[in-house]
């Protein structure tokens, strides 16, 4: 596994964890489908989530979320909903992104999460 991958999959760990801990469910990790991945899938009482991690050392050059720009979104959106083919629910879905600064990288102690709630339709 190459350096990006591992740092990737830290974040995406923390991620997960951070919403555990807000009480969501995790259903899927690395969901693929033709059109792209999505990082995590997460339930609550209300919503199905579909989270789009991005983790950065620092927000000087751009927000995180600025990154999950038009065409993102859009394969996002193509992945879930071939994931909703395959795993009908009646929850509502909705799409997050887990912004994650980490100034030293895997080494950063106490990295710095925000959970962007509804982030694009």
């Amino acid at each position: 596994m190459g350096r990006n991958n591992i740092v990737g999959a830290w974040g995406e760990a923390l991620a997960a964890a951070y919403l555990q801990k807000k009480k969501y469910t995790l259903l899927a990790a690395g969901y693929r489908s033709k059109f792209g991945e999505i990082d995590l899938i997460v339930k609550d009482k209300k919503h199905i989530v579909f989270v789009e991690v991005k983790l950065r050392k620092s927000d000087k050059f751009a927000k995180a979320a600025e990154f999950v720009d038009y065409h993102k979104q859009n394969r996002l959106r193509a992945t879930a909903q071939m994931y909703l083919a395959h795993n009908p629910t009646k929850l509502q879905p909705r799409f997050d992104v887990i912004e994650i600064y980490a100034p030293n990288g895997i080494e950063t102690k106490d990295p710095q999460i925000i959970h962007l709630e509804g982030a694009f339709q």
